[in-house]
């Protein structure tokens, strides 16, 4: 046998062992007399305490059980635990009704006991019992008295006749004359069965001598009344009257009268003084007997809940094995475990049910294996379209349904200049300096919406300009479309460098007309007018001949004007293609700047190169050109300024990890700046600042650029390096990354042309 079977006999048989002491307790009542509560009270009571806490101890002893069960952290108490309480609610219930309905019963049961009624009919009883035996007391002292009158005035007290006379009238069995002492100095009545007559007790006679006269019952006892035995009777005494007798002073005469007492009347003043006296008894024992019922009750109530809780722990395993079972698979299903799980061996519903969990398990594993393929799969083809989408040069951002940044690609960061992947979850008209384009993309989708144009059904395409922080222009070719469950894809390119390139196309084809139309009327002009000069200068004087050489002057300087522009122009549009070669860009700008000595010497220009830089592709001729045109911009910027000041620097452009990105070339001026009009379209041809210029220098140098793959950029220098800041000058810069595959080294006079001027390593004056 199992220790828990053990342990669950053992506290059966103490179960059971309560039961029969409390059914002995309750039948003790039905079989034996009044007398057995009173005589074994004591140890019924202790014995029922005993047994009640016997069984408190047995649940406490339990319930601590539980207890370290669940702060091991064993599986499954607390259900059983649970279990336990519901069987215990289940048997205190049904046990709380019955317990209330027989402590009503019983107190209300012992109060009919000792209702006030019968109490009142007990004491009517007894006292209807005591008036009769003092009515015939008092009756029998008047006739006394009456009798004791006339024996005083016929003065013949001491015959037997006379007392004879007046016991016969007086209805009584006796009647005695008594002495002082009580002594008998003579009677009438009695019979030989009797004997003489009794002398009057001490106490009767020490009453009459108080009071005159006195009565007294004698033989009302229960050990005395019997069948055989003597009746009882009244004794009236009376003292004789002193005035009516010659006696002599101080001595006193008592007249005693004896009248039997029904036998029956007797008895019953002593049925009816029995019963009250043991009704005062029990009335006395009420409380502990109405503790006694409830105490019992209460025992019973222990006992139904001790036995639904025992009932629990004992059927618990079995109905609780399957719940765990399954309470432990759903444990191990919740923690990721899918593995196979044991099946409860029944027949009923909960075996099914294992079974059925089994099986659920199974399925769920299965499942679990396809959704991790398909999730593989997705995360693949997610990870492809994330890799294409930060490969893709356009910039891509989905909108939801609410309008709101949903993904963004690198392209988008990189074109707009803005941290678009921090403003997921917002909207795009949020972003500083993306209201304007955020309303007219806005717009264009509700167009497509509402009202599209010809060949427009789920996309649209249009360009925008937007405003760089810098000041530069951007032009952004824009296309839309709805995707399902109301989301937005907005595609963009940055065609800045494209509409700028066509422009620049456009421009050299301007160029080449008009130095093919322009180019060749200027000689004979020139010609003509010179001829003039020639014939006519001679035939006239004075006024005239001022007018000539004036006018003929005018002419040939206009025509050589025209010539320089068509020549840039020529220049422009036939810009021969560049002779990439290795060169160093420091040399290169210290052979340049040897053009501009006077500029060094008098401070107006400096020039800083940063060592051991490597060296770049590029075409020597052209990227002279570059430097020449950039320097000779800066210097007529701050030509009318008396603290002009141009700034020139070859340095390296590095990466945060410090690797170097790219080579890049800077002038500085602080002079008026680029107008915003002409900051945004600077590298565009005929557009200038100057009053005489023909705006074509920064368009060679943008061309230039482009040819060498550099990276060219115009901006206005703020105060501060505010955007809003007082206006200090403007930086052109040139970035080159495409370097020579040889390793940096002195330049010779076939790369560059010229060696560096003196000071280009560092600073020069």
């Amino acid at each position: 046998m199992s220790k828990s079977a053990r342990w669950a006999w053992l506290v059966s048989l103490v179960a059971a062992t309560g039961a029969a002491l409390v059914l002995a307790f309750v039948l003790s009542f039905s079989d034996q007399g009044g007398g057995f509560y009173e005589r074994h009270f004591v140890w019924l009571f202790a014995v029922n305490v005993v047994v009640a806490l016997l069984l408190m101890a047995v649940i406490a002893w339990v319930a601590v059980r539980l207890a370290l069960r669940l702060r091991q952290g064993k599986f499954g108490t607390r259900l059983l635990i649970k279990l336990a309480g519901i069987f215990a609610v289940v048997g205190m219930l049904p046990g709380l009704v019955i317990y209330t309905v027989s402590y009503q019963f019983a107190t209300r049961s012992i109060e009919a006991w000792f209702d006030e009624r019968l109490a009142g009919a007990l004491d009517a009883g007894l006292a209807l019992g005591k008036t009769t035996l003092d009515t015939l007391a008092d009756d029998l002292l008047n006739k006394a008295r009456a009798g004791a009158s006339r024996l005083a005035e016929t003065g013949n007290a001491l015959q037997p006749l006379e007392l004879e006379r007046l016991r016969e009238q007086v209805g009584a069995s006796e009647a005695v004359l008594i002495g002082p002492s009580g002594q008998l100095l003579a009677s009438a009545g009695g019979s030989a069965a009797t004997g003489p007559p009794e002398r009057p007790s001490p106490t009767l006679l020490r009453q009459t001598r108080m009071l005159s006269a006195a009565s007294q019952i004698d033989g009302l006892d229960e050990d005395t009344l019997t069948v055989d035995g003597p009746e009882p009777r009244v004794r009236a005494l009376v003292r004789m009257p002193r005035s009516a007798i010659a006696l002599a002073a101080g001595d006193e005469r008592y007249l005693m009268l004896v009248q039997p007492i029904p036998r029956a009347l007797a008895a019953n003043a002593l049925a009816v003084q029995a019963a009250y006296s043991e009704y005062q008894q029990r009335a006395l024992a009420r409380d502990s007997l109405r503790r006694m019922y409830i105490g019992t009750l209460t025992l019973a109530l222990i006992l139904a809940v001790f036995a639904a809780v025992l009932l629990a722990i004992l059927l618990g395993n079995q109905l609780v094995r399957p719940l765990l079972l399954l309470a432990d698979g759903m444990r191990q299903v919740a923690a990721g475990d899918l593995r196979a799980k044991p099946v409860f061996a029944s027949a009923d519903e909960l075996g099914g049910l294992t079974r059925s969990f089994a099986d659920m398990t199974s399925q769920l594993s299965d499942a679990r294996a396809q959704v991790q393929r398909g999730m593989l799969q997705l995360e693949g083809a997610r990870t492809r379209l994330q890799t294409i989408l930060d490969t893709l040069t356009a910039g891509v951002v989905v909108f939801d349904r609410e309008g709101r940044i949903d993904t963004v690609n690198p392209g988008a960061t990189r074109i707009l200049q803005r941290p678009l992947s921090a403003w997921r979850g917002r909207h795009l008209g949020e972003l500083p300096g993306l209201e304007e384009l955020a309303q007219r993309v806005e717009q264009r989708f509700e167009l497509l919406a509402t009202s599209p144009e010809a060949g427009e059904r789920d996309a649209w395409q249009e360009s925008f300009e937007l405003a760089r922080g810098d000041g530069a222009t951007l032009t952004l070719l824009v296309r839309g479309a709805t995707l399902p469950h109301d989301m937005r894809l907005m595609v963009f390119d940055d065609i800045t460098e494209v509409v700028s390139a066509q422009r620049s196309a456009a421009w050299a084809e301007v160029a080449r007309r008009l130095a093919h139309e322009i180019k060749n009327p200027l000689t004979p002009i020139q010609l003509s007018a010179e001829r003039l000069r020639h014939k006519l200068e001679a035939k006239l004087e004075g006024a005239d001949q001022a007018l000539l050489l004036r006018s003929v002057n005018t002419i040939v300087t206009q025509v050589q004007a025209m010539q320089t522009l068509v020549n840039e122009f020529r220049d422009y549009a036939r810009l021969p293609a560049a002779q990439m070669q290795p060169l160093d860009l420091g040399a290169l700008v210290g052979e340049v700047l040897a053009l501009y000595g006077q500029a060094l010497d008098n401070g107006l220009l400096t020039v800083q190169v940063e060592p051991g830089l490597p060296r770049i592709q590029g075409d020597p001729t052209q990227l002279r050109q570059v430097v020449h045109n950039l320097v000779q911009n800066a210097l007529d910027a701050v030509a009318d300024r008396p603290d002009g000041q141009v700034e020139l620097s070859v340095s390296g452009a590095r990466g945060e990890q410090g690797d170097l990105r790219a080579v890049r070339l800077t002038v500085l001026d602080n002079g008026p700046g680029f107008a915003d009009k002409v900051l945004k379209r600077a590298f565009e041809p005929y557009v200038t600042t100057k009053a005489k210029g023909t705006g074509l220098g920064l368009a060679v140098v943008k061309k230039i650029a482009d040819e060498h793959g550099a990276r060219l950029r115009a901006a206005n220098l703020h105060a501060g390096d505010e955007p809003d800041g007082p206006l200090t000058g403007a930086r052109v810069s040139l970035s080159f990354s495409n370097f020579a595959a040889a390793p940096a080294a002195p330049a010779s006079a076939g790369d560059t042309g010229a060696a560096p001027a003196p000071g280009a390593a560092s600073r020069v004056h």
